[in-house]
């Protein structure tokens, strides 16, 4: 029997990326889509691609329909969130694609994020949701706090490495690039094509709230407090996160071991590609699907060591994610609805 599901905000690109895969997907029923400023629209008026579909008209949040529904999709801004999901039934099992749910230590959210958290008690029981890192306790949880982009892309080698002592935990360096759907879907100047076309920009230099979920997730993986140095950069392109991670070896380890231990670490997780050595991983090889790609390099400074990892922002780094956290909550096969290969050129 499929899954009623609803997804609140299915305007922006995260939300059409969700009607996309849910669409497809063998185990769901879409009863519900919600967003402010469409309502009283079809998916296909705001999201041309998804014509033909047969689903809800969107509707106003306030005024959604949840009484049939078992899973609820939250793609609704930051402190928007977590005030419609603190009023939601207790019965419902939930996804959220915010940050509201992300940090452990709500004054954390507090700091980086510039607003009181309103629902601390929900905050306690939500897990982070990273599957391939915390998929046992995704299986059992109400609420799944989905991780950011650019934290997928850097914790998912990063972790593993942490993990067995391969790597030490301090001086580690994280560069990224994302394509430009990361900074959503709102009409904003930065976002204008003459703007972001033929150049590359950083962006949140020293201040991205990233940076605090990335320490967070490495913190957890070391045992110890982790600071690192993220900045990320915007790309001209559509899709794609592509994180290059300088990292200090630890316990006598080199490259081969790193490379070894991530391939021993992922063989059991579908999405994850270590590739062979020499190889090089492209935000084109996994643009449209829910896969991480990683390769490992020596460093020519002994000791030290280079991580590369790309994903689709808005697959693996959201939506896809998300559906993968699905598929796990509800007792299904993890890939279901997230088979499609990558888009080629």
């Amino acid at each position: 029997m499929a899954v009623p599901t609803a997804i609140l905000g299915a305007s922006g690109y995260t939300g059409a990326e969700l009607v996309r895969i849910l669409s497809c997907h063998p185990e769901t029923e879409l009863k519900v889509l919600t967003a402010e400023r469409q309502a009283g629209k079809t998916v296909d008026e705001v999201h041309p691609h998804l014509v033909g579909l047969d689903l809800p008209p969107l509707v106003a949040t306030a005024e959604a329909d949840l009484s049939k529904v078992s899973v609820v999709f939250a793609c609704l801004p930051h402190g928007t969130s977590q005030e419609i999901i603190a009023a939601l039934p207790d019965n419902l099992k939930i996804i959220d694609l915010s940050a509201d749910f992300r940090f452990a230590d709500t004054d954390t959210y507090v700091q980086w994020y510039g607003r009181k958290h309103t629902a601390p008690k929900l905050q306690k029981e939500a897990v982070y949701g990273l599957s391939e890192v915390a998929r046992d306790a995704v299986k059992t949880a109400r609420l799944v706090a989905n991780p950011g982009c650019y934290p997928t892309a850097s914790l998912l080698p990063l972790t593993p490495l942490l993990k067995a002592g391969l790597i030490d935990s301090d001086g580690i360096i994280i560069d990224a690039k994302s394509g430009f759907s990361g900074a959503g879907r709102a009409l904003k100047e930065s976002n204008l094509f003459c703007e972001v076309s033929e150049g590359l920009a950083a962006y949140g230099v020293a201040t991205h709230r990233h940076s605090p979920e990335i320490e967070q997730g490495l913190s957890n993986a070391a045992g110890s407090p982790v600071t690192i140095t993220f900045t990320p950069h915007l790309s001209p392109m559509n899709r794609g996160i592509f994180a290059t991670i300088y990292v200090r070896l630890s316990g006598g380890a080199d490259a081969k071991d790193l490379r070894a231990e991530l391939v021993t670490s992922y063989s059991n997780a579908p999405f994850m590609r270590v590739l062979e050595e020499g190889a090089m991983p492209s935000t084109r090889h996994v643009r449209g699907s829910n896969a991480c790609h990683m390769a490992v390099f020596a460093d020519r400074r002994p000791g030290c060591a280079i991580l590369l990892s790309v994903i689709d922002n808005l697959v693996k780094g959201a939506s896809g994610q998300a559906v993968q956290n699905f598929n796990l909550m509800s007792g299904l096969d993890e890939t279901a609805g997230l088979k499609d290969l990558s888009l080629s050129p």
